[in-house]
């Protein structure tokens, strides 16, 4: 080899070994994925999306994806001429909203997501939360304005079975995860729930014991006094996180409660990354900077 060959193919070594630490903790830990936001409609996010799940299994860890699938829900709603209706930040789901959904999440998203990863080999195995009891919910009901509001089939997660993920873990594979849950209310009647996405990835992550959650989102990460900076905070406990709660904005308000009970059960790290930024997963795990906001249990406060 040239000394200028030599020279060239050095930075890409430093890469890889300023990965070596990481590679090391990480290897064997499962890792929950939320896709999300922009990630899940450009195309080029999602193909990046798929390499970074392949690369994280191929080096040692255990990536899971759970997904939801807004726009695209949205979008076949109004094929169907069903109306989109939100209150308390929630899709008000009717049992023919709620086929919809089921349809989209289940037919469509996963099954291009599936198709991805699996263009990199035989790894991606799909299911949704009905699938060997892995997310029971019962019947979810906001309060507005001191009233329980009947939104339909909004669920709210009461048990989570991991039994079928980590089959599929200990097989080689990543489960692709849908964010639907079978009714622990009237589970005989084959019905079924929709449940946020973020908040199924946060139980998911816990009952699996993850080393880290991870939730792609379309903005940086939190950020510290917003809408008057856009200073991102890089890094906050559990304490801290749970005191900005009622300050944030409607759309983080799930993503953050969801790191904040990863963190408190069990989960050593849980981050919010910008989706839009490509391979946004392998900056965040592999690299010293790191990208996003990181929460982390209280008594890892004094960490560097």
């Amino acid at each position: 080899m040239t000394p200028t060959r030599k020279h060239t193919a050095l930075p890409k070594a430093q890469i890889l070994i300023e990965a070596l630490p990481w590679l090391t903790r990480h290897n064997g830990r499962t890792v929950v994925i939320k896709f999300g936001g922009n990630a899940m409609v450009d195309e080029e996010l999602k193909a990046a999306f798929a390499q970074d799940v392949v690369f994280l299994h191929h080096a040692g860890l255990k990536p899971v994806v759970v997904h939801g699938g807004g726009p695209q829900i949205s979008a076949a709603l109004d094929q169907h001429g069903i109306v989109s209706e939100f209150r308390a930040g929630l899709r008000v789901t009717t049992e023919d909203a709620m086929d919809v959904v089921r349809m989209v999440l289940a037919g469509r998203v996963q099954r291009e997501l599936v198709n991805l990863l699996n263009q990199h080999g035989p790894l991606a195995v799909g299911l949704t939360g009905e699938d060997a009891h892995t997310i029971t919910a019962t019947k979810h009901q906001p309060r507005i304005d001191g009233e329980l509001v009947d939104i339909g089939r909004v669920g709210e997660i009461t048990d989570i079975d991991t039994g079928a993920i980590e089959a599929l873990l200990a097989d080689g594979r990543i489960p692709v995860v849908s964010s639907i849950a079978r009714s622990q209310d009237d589970s005989g009647a084959g019905h079924v729930y929709n449940v946020n996405a973020d908040t199924a990835a946060a139980a998911l992550a816990a009952a699996l014991g993850a080393e880290t959650l991870m939730v792609l989102t379309d903005v940086e990460g939190l950020y510290e006094d917003w809408p008057h900076s856009d200073e991102v905070i890089s890094r906050l406990t559990a304490s801290q996180l749970e005191k900005l709660l009622p300050d944030l904005s409607s759309g983080m308000v799930p993503k953050m409660e969801g790191c904040l009970h990863a963190v408190r059960n069990g989960v050593h790290t849980a981050r919010v990354i910008d989706g839009r930024v490509p391979h946004s997963i392998l900056l965040e795990i592999f690299t010293d900077e790191g990208i996003g906001t990181m929460v982390v249990p209280d008594e890892h406060e004094g960490e560097s």
